[in-house]
């Protein structure tokens, strides 16, 4: 119950005081979707501690050089991380979020123990603190975001609550990662509007569709790559008929992935563009999909959005150019120092696209992956988007090859479909 919830994320804040957490300190959470996340989240927040959210795939190098960057004084993980964690060179407390902490090392405190450290007094922090995010996924260093201790802006939640049809009590079943901003938002939706969240631990189809199936869920939220795997699996005798939402972002999605959704499993699909850095900008309806598969939508009230040249001026529609956005969901800077370059006041996407003669936006790629090939600039994303239109193409992958008459070409990596006849 809500009054359960609570009481035990006081005793669960009092208790990381008693570890020696002060207000503002970082707390690393290394966790997949379940219980502890949640209530981990609300009990940091009540003691004033900032959460660090990790990515659960990272290899232990990568882990405690986050660690050592974000300066993290108590890491809650996974019983099933705990000998990442360790391998990872991390000193601090570490606090084992499932699972018995004895079976992997005698010297961790489970949160069992950290809760008995507390009371149920209630433990609230003086100003409203917001988590740090990372900006990337599993390779490479990535960078931490915060919004300088304030939380993510109202009006571009209310842009985005206005456009995708949420109702109090609703199901959400939800097995996109909490750690990045996507799964985040809507468990924080769900609970802005008294609806039920269905955690699911790990994405896997079986595990999701039996949630939704069993739950009679009326939400799901998922990233492009899901909508495919859902797609490539054998589904003839599900009913995901409850479905009046699928909520989908976190990259960009595929013409022919939205098309073969909705010709599948109905017009509920809602594809939101943005980013971790600039918030969210735009966003499609199945209304938008139909009518221009591909898509990333038209601007979300409280939300600006603009294509500029290289001279940082509005280009006309159907000309291409830099994506720029202005909203009161932006980060501030990112955690070891610098920000995203802004123009006007709006912030870099670091994407290129471009808006249609209705005010729809194509995101044609980002930035930096233009591939310069006989004179003539060609993003991945566009070759991309016509390879997946083959029926027998499951996934793709398009990237720039070193080549001696054109200077560079295109190489595709393709995953074929069962039984397809691709060479």
């Amino acid at each position: 119950t809500f009054g359960e919830l609570d009481r035990s994320s006081s005793a669960l804040a009092q208790g990381f005081r008693s570890l020696g957490l002060a207000a503002g300190d970082q707390l690393g959470v290394l966790c997949a979707n379940h219980r502890d996340f949640v209530e981990v989240s609300i009990a940091a927040a009540k003691a004033g501690l900032v959460c660090v959210y990790l990515n659960t795939g990272f290899a232990a190098p990568q882990l405690g050089e986050v660690l050592r960057r974000e300066g993290v004084g108590a890491l809650v993980v996974d019983a099933d991380l705990v000998e990442v964690a360790e391998a990872s060179g991390y000193e601090g407390h570490v606090v084992v979020a499932d699972g018995d902490p004895d079976s992997n090392s005698g010297s961790h405190r489970s949160i069992d123990d950290v809760r008995a450290m507390g009371s149920s007094r209630p433990l609230l922090p003086s100003k409203p603190i917001a988590p740090v995010l990372l900006t990337s996924g599993t390779t490479g260093t990535p960078k931490g975001a915060r919004r300088a201790g304030r939380p993510a802006g109202l009006s571009s939640a209310l842009g985005v609550l206005e456009r995708i049809p949420y109702q109090a009590g609703d199901i959400a079943v939800i097995p996109t990662p909490l750690f990045h901003a996507w799964g985040l938002v809507q468990l924080t939706i769900a609970a802005a509007t008294a609806s039920t969240a269905v955690l699911v631990r790990r994405f896997d189809v079986g595990a999701t569709l039996d949630a939704v199936e069993a739950e009679r869920a009326t939400v799901l939220a998922v990233v492009p790559v899901m909508l495919q795997r859902i797609l490539a699996a054998d589904t003839h005798d599900r009913d995901l008929s409850s479905l009046r939402i699928v909520a989908c972002s976190g990259s960009a999605l595929p013409a022919a992935v939205a098309t073969a959704w909705m010709d599948r499993f109905g017009d509920n699909l809602y594809n939101l563009y943005g980013s971790t850095e600039v918030g969210q900008a735009t966003l499609a309806t199945p209304e938008d999909l139909r009518a221009a598969p591909g898509t990333a939508g038209r601007v979300i009230p409280g939300t600006v959005v603009e294509v500029v040249d290289e001279s940082g001026d509005p280009v006309a529609s159907g000309e291409t150019g830099l994506i720029v956005v202005g909203s009161d969901g932006q980060f501030t800077e990112y955690t070891g120092g610098g920000t995203k370059d802004r123009i006007r006041g709006l912030m870099s996407s670091g994407d290129v696209g471009y808006f249609d003669a209705d005010g729809r936006l194509f995101v044609t790629g980002r930035a930096d992956d233009m591939i310069v090939s006989g004179g003539e600039n060609v993003f991945p994303l566009e070759v991309e988007e016509v390879l997946l239109a083959h029926d027998d193409v499951v996934d793709v992958m398009v990237v720039g090859v070193a080549d001696d008459e054109f200077g560079q070409r295109l190489a595709a990596f393709v995953v074929r479909g069962p039984g397809g006849s691709i060479d």
